[in-house]
């Protein structure tokens, strides 16, 4: 595994962010179409996809790797699936809700409330990445994370 780069309190290029959560959410999307288990395979990639211990992900996301950036914690340790689930929790709480789409009526209720929630936070999430001066959204920190640009 690569070194954990300096960070700096510049913030990564957006548009690079941007290409890189498409390819996360394409990817995550993609999954939840398999019958009974995919949506929660998806969400569990975009819950822990940061953490994964994987040699060709890199203890970062599939599309984080193809941009070539890295979630680094603010403490020098290595990603791990804990550190992930922090910071990438603020954009699943609309995904956990899908879970109560089963149940008639009451479930649908609850599912749309998570669904709003996530909404929120997810625009919350959106403005800090774009006002944060390092582009540091509510997940990062939570996490004491930060995204930086890597060369491979």
């Amino acid at each position: 595994m690569a070194s954990v780069p300096q960070t700096t309190p510049s913030k990564v290029d957006l548009g690079k962010r941007l290409i890189a959560a498409i390819i996360d959410g394409v990817l995550a999307a993609g999954v939840s179409f398999i019958p009974f288990i995919g949506g929660i395979i998806g969400g569990l990639y975009i819950l822990l996809r940061d953490g994964l211990d994987l040699e060709f992900m890199d203890k970062r996301s599939i599309g984080k790797k193809l941009i070539k950036l890295r979630p680094v914690r603010l403490d020098g340790q290595p990603m791990d699936p804990l550190t992930s689930a922090k910071r990438n929790l603020p954009l699943c709480v609309g995904m956990i809700g899908t879970i109560f789409w089963v149940i008639p009526i009451l479930g649908w209720i609850v599912a749309l409330l998570f669904g709003v929630v996530g909404l929120v936070l997810g625009l919350m999430e959106l403005i800090l990445v774009l006002t944060d001066p390092e582009g540091r959204r509510m997940g990062d920190k939570l996490a004491q994370t930060k995204v930086v640009e890597v060369a491979e």
